[in-house]
């Protein structure tokens, strides 16, 4: 069968499946990425998606097990449905990352990314640049960043399983040497060397040519025709691979269980084992690596929403500062009870023409001395740089925070407003603006009286409106009250139940829905109320302005009304009845564990066929599927969820959506949108709890559908001194016409920020760059924002994408230390008890960074510290002794030494004192223990973040002493017993 009628065959088979598929209620494993399984018809096969979440969930369960086992027991399952919706939304961008690799142009076809067409050393020193970034980013606490890397480290990671020989020769281990270039590395296959047999089958059984080879070689199937396969070599292999049909025919892929796209189909399930392992292996490094504190932040677990301040710090801001400071406090106290981690912190304050610095912690007792050492002094013109203090706080904000700006003045930068909208959505971030002035009035303050335009506030009620905020005008003696929001919106586990606006005077309705799972609900309108009425489920009425509620208290400011409906609250659909004068937006939230995210996404039918994830806004009247993972359900609840209703700006149904059921490891719904509206709109979505009440959930932020798309086709690296490009696409799906571009960063590293003008023909597309310029002097680790917005100027459409990069040395240092041993000290009887066992090590790092810190992860032991800084003399390699027997036994001119000493559950030890200057001189240690803890594990740090595990055992004894004989004689010398076990790795295995 030709290529094109297997083509035409396989679209075929696709429509009938999907049809029969959305017709189901619901389907087992239908993941995001189940397309791939529909599309090469292997319902059982492993994705990337399924090996990433598995092993991030349970190396964060693990986690979470080891540091509560002083608490009360939860099972897994309990711990699992607590891990919040930060830490779905997280592991969601490790997997977007994970599965990006398959569908960017950039890295898509690069045999690299894939560990194709043999080119296995330049994968490697990939993935090993990736997991250093990966670690950079961690200390730098750019934890987006690193959920990028750490996503892309993953695919490679997998593929070499899948696409290499490593399985077919009988491996059943992971390739240790992948990312510990000190370990023992397989040779691989030269250009000239045949690897594959012809196979003329879909299933390809003993096509290597491994069999004749001594020693054995790694090899990697070639992938379609960039770069060309040589004759003998293997191929990918499969339907999509068009190198299959040269010689060697055939092809050793192990990417599913279809033989029609896998030829090694038989070894899926050995592959997917090792590539799981080996990305648990990751983690649990990077874990240990970071602590365990610093990976559950990189993961988002159980963390409180952040509280992030704004603050305008002109002369006339004294009684808003005020406020926000004892906002603050009740917020920090009310978390000092909690046993949960206490979140993230941050000010940014603002005062023309100064912006910042971004103060962030995680410590509230610093917070407060920010907030203490806020002052309002000075003033001016009336506009400040808000929306630049804005753009930083969402750079430095964790995703799906909720940030609270205190301001009177109108925006001086009102040029950032598309890449702070941009930021926002990207994000999932909502902006609430806290305005102490009245649009109508005259303006009288900050020294003189002036006439300013009653639209000037215009664009913070567009952007809280679009990120489903709200602006609030209040004034000076009710700010306080009314910052009571900050507590409501701060709180953990809040979902929204219904968020609508109106600009009418007449009478807006608007119903709510309250289930089992709600614990209380707060209702929040905006604007001048004149009447307002709140009925229950069983009918029963309250005015509010007339009588003292039996379902509802009131607390009334100027511009906020605040109702608390009284516990216990009824389930059912409640109904809010009020006329105002004005603009108004009423929303309702309440205390729920049970939430969700979502996802656009389209069909992606290239190389590896599957559902890629759109960036940015849809586009409008346009097939497309939208992905949700639903958070947050307890093990013993029922829940079931049917549909997603999109909602336009007033809570009008625009699209209803049939959802099916598709993971595992979250609670994951995939519908079909036959076409996306052309009107913004938010997302609701609907079920039913145990109880058969209506369960209802709302995502506020409005999506802005476009007929205009970016697509960024690289993510560089950037290195101190170098300037670097961002290409990209801006693709037109309407008319001719010209778009204005605007690029932003937040650190002024760019060559051009814009706008740009530029035309783009009917459903055509242009491809640009813009440059960036890293300074010298710019800090390794540090995060840059890259926001880049695109705009019709004959209508509305607009779109965005926004790129997080980092700032990377050229010569990153990859290369972890190593530990030497001496031989094991004492024999250790059959009998424990009363004896112990000794080992010495030579600690060194060969690479750039010099060693930074020592852990004793695991042993009963103790480990000491044996040179120190006296004996080092001025840190030159010329005063480094030798170990001499006083240094061994502890002593020195009969008085014994002060040595620093490790035991597990210390914190990381800082050696730098020890090492030189430079950190590059050895560092003698020794290990002692009991015999009946025969076992340990010492970690190694250098400063560029590399890690060593170094594994001692009491084992083995008579091996050491046989091989010492053997290779050295006497075996008398240090360095001999050194060379000697690095030889035979008989009781450190690096």
């Amino acid at each position: 069968m030709s290529q094109n009628c297997g083509e035409s065959g396989l679209k075929l088979i696709r429509v009938h499946i999907l049809v029969y598929l959305l017709a189901l209620p619901f389907c087992e494993s239908f993941l995001p990425n189940f397309w791939s399984r529909v599309l090469t018809l292997s319902w059982k096969s492993n994705t990337h998606q399924e090996m990433t979440e598995q092993a991030i969930l349970n190396i964060t369960l693990e986690t979470l097990s080891s540091i509560n086992t002083h608490k009360h027991a939860h099972t897994q399952n309990q711990m699992k449905s607590d891990l919040g919706r930060g830490f779905w939304r997280a592991v969601g961008e490790v997997v977007k990352s994970n599965a990006a690799m398959d569908f960017l142009s950039s890295t898509r076809s690069n045999p690299v990314y894939h560990f194709d067409s043999e080119r296995i050393e330049d994968a490697i020193q990939m993935l090993q640049l990736l997991q250093s970034q990966t670690v950079l980013s961690v200390q730098a606490k750019d934890y987006q960043g690193a959920r990028h890397s750490l996503g892309q480290l993953f695919h490679s990671l997998q593929d070499f399983y899948s696409h290499s020989n490593w399985v077919e020769m009988g491996q059943r281990s992971v390739y240790l040497h992948l990312l510990n270039p000190d370990e023992p590395a397989l040779p691989v296959a030269t250009e000239d060397t045949p690897t594959c047999m012809e196979c003329f089958s879909a299933t390809c059984r003993d096509n290597l040519l491994q069999a004749q080879q001594h020693p054995l070689m790694l090899t990697t199937g070639y992938f379609s025709s960039d770069p060309p396969k040589p004759q003998g070599k293997c191929s990918h292999g499969g339907i999509l691979d068009s190198s299959r049909h040269q010689g060697a025919k055939g092809g050793i892929n192990k990417d599913s269980t279809s033989p029609l796209f896998s030829p090694h189909h038989y070894l899926h399930a050995q592959a997917a084992r090792l590539a799981t392992t080996a990305t648990i292996n990751v983690l649990r490094d990077l874990r240990d690596n970071a602590g365990p504190s610093s990976f559950l932040r990189l993961f988002s677990v159980k963390q409180p929403p952040a509280l992030v301040f704004v603050m305008d710090t002109t002369g006339s801001m004294f009684e808003e500062i005020s406020a926000a400071r004892r906002r603050a406090l009740s917020i920090i106290q009310a978390r000092a009870d909690s046993l949960e981690q206490r979140g993230t912190f941050l000010l940014v304050p603002f005062h023309d023409p100064d912006v910042g610095p971004v103060l962030e912690t995680e410590d509230p007792d610093q917070f407060m001395l920010y907030m203490e050492d806020l002052m309002a002094l000075g003033g001016g013109d009336e506009p400040e740089m808000c929306l630049t203090a804005i753009q930083l706080a969402l750079t430095h904000s964790p995703a799906l925070s909720e940030i609270f700006v205190f301001t009177d003045a109108s925006p001086k930068d009102a040029h950032l407003y598309s890449a702070v909208k941009a930021l926002t959505l990207e994000k999932q971030c909502k902006v609430t603006f806290l305005l102490t002035e009245d649009p109508s009035l005259e303006m009288v303050s900050r020294g003189r009286r002036e006439t300013l335009s009653p639209n000037r506030f215009s664009l913070y009620t567009s952007l809280s409106s679009v990120s489903g905020g709200l602006t609030i005008f209040t004034s000076n003696s009710d700010i306080y009250r009314v910052s009571t929001i900050v507590e409501d919106k701060t709180s953990a586990d809040k979902v929204t139940l219904v968020h609508a606006e109106s600009d009418s005077a007449s009478v807006s309705i608007h119903s709510f829905r309250v289930d089992s799972a709600v614990k209380s609900v707060t209702l929040h309108i905006t604007g001048d109320l004149t009447e307002y009425t709140l009925t229950s489920p069983t009918g029963r009425s309250q005015s509010l302005l007339q009588q003292q509620s039996p379902l509802a208290e009131l607390q009334q400011s100027r511009g906020l009304y605040r109702i608390s409906l009284l516990s216990p609250v009824e389930p059912g659909q409640w109904q809010m009845t009020y006329r105002a004068e004005g603009h108004t937006t009423f929303t309702a939230i309440g205390d729920s564990s049970v939430d969700f995210l979502y996802y656009f996404a389209v069909e992606a039918n290239e190389t590896h066929p599957g559902l890629a994830r759109v960036e940015g806004n849809p586009v409008a009247g346009v097939p497309m599927f939208l992905v949700l993972v639903v958070t947050g359900i307890l093990p013993n609840e029922e829940v079931f969820f049917s549909h997603v209703t999109l909602l336009g700006a007033n809570g009008e149904s625009l699209q209803s959506i049939s959802l099916n059921s598709s993971s595992a490891f979250a609670e994951e719904l995939v519908g079909r949108m036959d076409s996306v509206p052309r009107e913004p709109f938010c997302v609701r979505l609907s079920g039913r709890d145990g109880n058969g009440n209506e369960l209802q959930r709302i995502s506020t932020e409005m999506i802005q559908p476009t007929h205009v798309q970016i697509q960024v086709l690289s993510a560089p690296r950037l290195v101190p001194g170098h300037t670097t490009s961002v290409d990209f696409n801006v693709l037109n799906h309407g008319p001719a016409r010209l778009f204005s571009l605007t690029a932003d960063d937040d650190h002024g590293y760019l060559s051009q920020r814009g706008p740009q003008l530029f035309p783009v023909g009917e459903m055509g597309s242009i491809r640009d760059k813009v440059n960036i310029h890293i300074p010298g002097e710019a800090e390794a680790g540090a995060a840059v924002t890259l926001t880049l917005t695109v705009e019709a100027l004959d209508s509305a459409d607009s779109n965005y994408a926004v790129l997080h990069m980092i700032v990377v040395p050229l010569d990153l240092d990859t290369s972890p230390p190593s530990c030497s041993p001496t031989p094991v000290k004492q024999t250790c009887p059959s009998q424990c008890t009363g004896s112990s066992w000794s080992v010495s090590l030579a600690v060194t790092d060969k690479g750039r960074s010099g060693l930074s810190s020592l852990q004793l992860s695991l042993g009963q032991g103790t480990l000491t510290l044996l040179h120190g800084p006296a004996a080092l003399g001025d840190g030159s390699e010329e005063d480094q002794p030798s170990l001499s027997k006083d240094q061994e036994t502890g002593e020195q001119g009969g008085q014994k030494q002060g040595r620093p000493k490790l035991e597990q559950g210390d914190p990381a030890m800082n050696v730098s004192e020890w090492v030189g200057r430079s950190g590059h001189l050895p560092l003698w240690v020794t290990y002692s223990s009991s015999c009946c803890s025969p076992q340990a594990e010492l970690l190694v740090w250098d400063w560029a973040g590399n890690m060593r595990r170094c594994h001692l055992t009491s084992s083995l004894q008579r091996g050491f002493d046989e091989r010492s004989k053997e290779t050295n004689g006497s075996g008398n010398t240090t360095t001999g017993n050194v060379l000697l076990l690095l030889s035979t790795l008989f009781t450190i295995i690096l």
